[in-house]
């Protein structure tokens, strides 16, 4: 997934201003797919110059004014065109994972404790999310497009769901281990 993609995916669900479009990446599509503001504010003119989104007109004078943006069908065509492309899976990539590869040779010292860190905030971002879907997903609410937001929240829920429980499992193994400090 790109960024400009996402930012079109955003602007058709809801026209915004670029402050708008960051506050909801920072409630929503940023779980998934994060972007800081101003790599936003960079795609929106990039996107804007390429034909894909427009500023919405005015009432008021422009300077100072917020800007808000709409997808043109260009910017509705490509994102469909991106979303029928197929793409492979991208391989997995944890430093959590490379530094627990890397302490059966180096010793385990902090390993640890940075996997009970771990853990309290995977069950933290969980919790989130089971909150999002009893709030945003009660039962009865299944159109299409809620449907299809739903299994996104989904694949949150499961990868959470995944990590705390292996998490705990590493938590257990640890405490069978015999001390392995530094080598």
């Amino acid at each position: 997934m790109s960024l400009p993609h996402a930012i079109l995916t955003a602007l058709l669900e809801k026209p915004s201003s670029g402050l708008e479009l960051t506050r909801r990446f920072d409630r929503s599509i940023g779980y998934f797919w994060s972007a800081t503001h101003q790599q936003i504010y960079r795609e929106l003119g990039k996107l804007e110059a390429e034909g894909h989104i427009r500023a919405l007109p005015s009432e008021q004078p422009a300077r100072g004014q917020k800007k808000s943006y709409e997808v043109l069908p260009a910017g509705r065509a490509e994102l469909a065109r991106w979303t029928a492309a197929s793409q492979d899976p991208k391989p997995h990539r944890d430093p959590l994972l490379l530094r627990m590869r890397a302490s059966a040779v180096v010793g385990t010292d902090g390993i640890e404790a940075d996997l009970r860190r771990h853990l309290a905030l995977h069950r933290e971002q969980l919790a989130e999310y089971e909150e999002i879907e009893k709030r945003d997903f009660p039962p009865g609410r299944d159109t299409p497009q809620d449907r299809l937001r739903h299994l996104v929240l989904r694949a949150g829920i499961d990868l959470e769901t995944f990590w705390t429980q292996w998490l705990t499992h590493a938590l257990e193994e640890f405490g069978e281990l015999p001390d392995t400090g530094p080598a």
